[in-house]
């Protein structure tokens, strides 16, 4: 099975860690290729996206796919490294970088609107009680495909009201069903235990954000032990919005303090 792999490498070598990037549910690792990949490259991390099987122009059977499935192909990428990598994960990425990192070396973890440790349970429950119009465009969304999906849903789902309805047309074009079995896997998933002592890890989430509020990413920090900021004017899809660079560089930031 061959897997997308988008790699931005500086362009003077460096001694920091690399740094793989996962994706979350129903897109692929063109999303981290828009503006962190060359970003996060420029300041001297090596940076990989991947797209998990049946995502972008992976290969892999989507329907078939669970979370420990994703989890081998993140592996399927660090093992490529000299060195142990940064893991970032966004949304169900969180989960799959959540559950890497029980049992796999990390120089640190940054988990961005992300799964919490219990999984999608309170999340959905939250959705469907908040916004249950968005909580049935989902369902459809993964039931029948994008062409179904009403795209100002979506731009409410993802994106701040700033965001220009050309630019949420052209990320609306990379979205795609998401694997049944990873949903499931999400609602009764063997939950990854507490962070390991020696990896820091940083959650971030967003005021906006219709599927992890703050609480719950609050809540997925005091879980770990974490270090947490949650972004003001900001929703689900952070490392798109039109202040994309004030995010990454906080990461950049605190990957500075913690690394030393």
């Amino acid at each position: 099975m061959e897997l997308e792999v988008i790699k931005r490498l500086p362009k003077t070598p460096t001694n920091k860690p690399p740094i793989v990037f996962i994706h979350g549910a129903f897109i692929g690792a063109i999303c981290w290729d828009v503006h962190f990949l060359s970003y996060f490259a420029k300041q001297g991390y090596p940076a990989y996206a991947v797209s998990l099987r049946g995502h972008g122009k992976s290969g892999g059977n989507l329907r078939s796919a669970g979370i420990n499935d994703y989890i081998e192909d993140v592996k399927s990428v660090t093992a490529t490294l000299e060195q142990a990598p940064i893991i970032v994960g966004h949304s169900m990425g969180g989960m799959v970088a959540q559950k890497y990192m029980e049992k796999h070396p990390c120089r640190a973890v940054i988990l961005m609107n992300s799964v919490s440790p219990n999984g999608i349970g309170s999340s959905a429950f939250y959705m469907s009680l908040t916004d249950p119009l968005l909580f049935q465009q989902f369902g459809v969304l993964q039931n029948f495909g994008t062409h179904f999906v009403n795209p100002v849903a979506m731009k409410r789902a993802l994106f701040s009201p700033e965001m220009p309805d050309k630019k949420v047309e052209e990320y609306f074009m990379y979205m795609q069903n998401e694997s049944h079995q990873a949903v499931l896997d999400m609602m009764n998933l063997d939950m990854p235990p507490h962070r390991p002592d020696n990896v820091p890890m940083l959650v971030l989430g967003a005021e906006n954000d219709v599927f992890f509020p703050p609480a719950i990413v609050h809540w997925t920090a005091s879980s770990h032990r974490a270090d947490v900021h949650v972004f003001p004017k900001t929703a689900h899809g952070m490392m798109l919005e039109l202040h994309w660079q004030t995010i990454a560089d906080y990461m950049l930031d605190w990957l500075g303090k913690k690394l030393k």
